[in-house]
């Protein structure tokens, strides 16, 4: 096996969650998805699908209804009437979830030896990808200040030259909940303009944003980008849909670049399930019906959580503008990962250690609050509370 696959290290989340694996007592909090169910009549559409008998392969690139139906969000989205582009179904690729399509885009982008820059923290899928082909990957840390997590624009701008072939950044931030101005997104589209490099942005969080916005969402690239500029955006159903079991999601691209993808699409997956997309179909359909209120609920549970948070002497925390999590520093805590497993064993509270997200974080922890209960975040941190007297 490749030595860059054999070298790849191994998720700490899923260590942390393995070790409360069948465990009823404990809290969990490390994963990033809700526990709530996918609605009902999301559901219902792929059940129809299946009952139809649409069991059979679709086209690489998705099926041109689910296409379309992308297309016209984007375009609302950020389209001309907010200053971007039309983004047409030419431009989009449906995919077999996020991941799956961040990973498309790496594979399309980047060959080995190549160089790529990431601003971390991030999700640590974001760093593994571009690793696993053979490139060269640099990166850039978010600054923190008294508990929130900010860019160092021109840091950013003097890392990415001539030889950075991508540059791979996720506003809104898992895990830090940092979301990129629309002034930091222009700046660095215009250096990258210059650079030759490639960005992929991962905004799967963009509808998850609870700063006042004209298109209840976060700036996005595709705000003023233009349809060639080299640019990926990766999205997927899993977060504002509660669909993260589902596994669908879709890549913005270039025009040039859509045909290639589906070439690549069918070296990986073939496609996506007929009767998952029907179910896509139907959540954008009715997307009024259900994302303002998730964003609603979860902007509830993240004041709720981080109210307490910054009730609990030590801690250092700061209410993010967008995502689904609270990131904070323990007061001590040297070993993220050591802290969670201790938190699982003594207190049954289950959280995602910050060292899995980059070096930086080492000290903090992350916080998943997509809780259909908010009495379970004050629990969890009544545990916390009492574990950090304790130790």
């Amino acid at each position: 096996m490749r030595s860059a696959i054999l070298n790849l290290e191994a998720s700490k989340i899923r260590e942390v969650a393995n070790a409360g694996l069948g465990r009823t007592d404990v809290l969990a909090f490390w994963f990033g998805e809700s526990d709530e169910v996918t609605p009902d009549f999301i559901r219902q559409a792929a059940m129809d699908s299946l009952q139809k008998g649409e069991t059979f392969y679709a086209h690489n690139l998705g099926l041109p209804s689910l296409r379309d139906a992308i297309a016209r969000t984007m375009t609302a989205r950020h389209g001309p009437s907010v200053g971007g582009a039309k983004v047409g179904p030419e431009r989009i690729a449906v995919t077999s979830g996020g991941v799956n399509a961040l990973m498309l885009a790496v594979q399309a982008l980047v060959d080995a030896g190549d160089e790529v820059v990431a601003v971390t923290p991030i999700w640590p899928n974001l760093t593994a990808q571009p690793q696993i082909m053979g490139a060269h990957l640099q990166t850039v840390s978010l600054v923190p200040r008294a508990g929130a997590w900010t860019l160092d624009l021109q840091a950013l701008l003097d890392a990415v030259t001539e030889r950075t072939r991508l540059l791979i950044l996720n506003a809104p931030n898992n895990p830090t909940g940092w979301t990129l101005t629309a002034e930091e997104q222009r700046a660095i589209l215009a250096h990258c303009r210059r650079t030759g490099t490639w960005i992929l942005a991962d905004e799967v969080y963009e509808s998850l944003y609870y700063e006042p916005a004209p298109q209840h969402c976060a700036p996005s690239f595709l705000d003023m980008a233009e349809p060639e500029d080299r640019l990926m955006v990766a999205h997927s159903f899993s977060k504002s849909f509660l669909m993260t079991g589902w596994r669908l999601g879709w890549l913005v691209l270039p025009p040039s670049a859509t045909e290639a993808m589906g070439k690549l699409i069918e070296f990986n997956t073939s496609c996506a399930s007929v009767f998952t997309q029907r179910a896509g179909e139907v959540a954008l359909q009715r997307a009024d019906e259900v994302t303002p209120q998730v964003v609603a609920h979860l902007k509830q549970c993240r004041d709720t959580l981080v109210t307490a948070l910054q009730a609990v002497p030590g801690l250092e925390v700061a209410c993010p503008k967008g995502g689904m999590y609270a990131f904070f520093k323990c007061p001590g805590a040297t070993d993220s990962l050591q802290v969670a497993k201790d938190l699982v064993a003594q207190a049954g509270l289950g959280l995602a250690p910050g060292n899995a997200f980059s070096p930086e974080a080492q000290g903090w922890l992350r916080w998943c609050f997509a809780s259909r209960d908010r009495v379970r975040l004050t629990q969890g941190v009544d545990r916390l509370r009492q574990w950090l007297v304790n130790v």
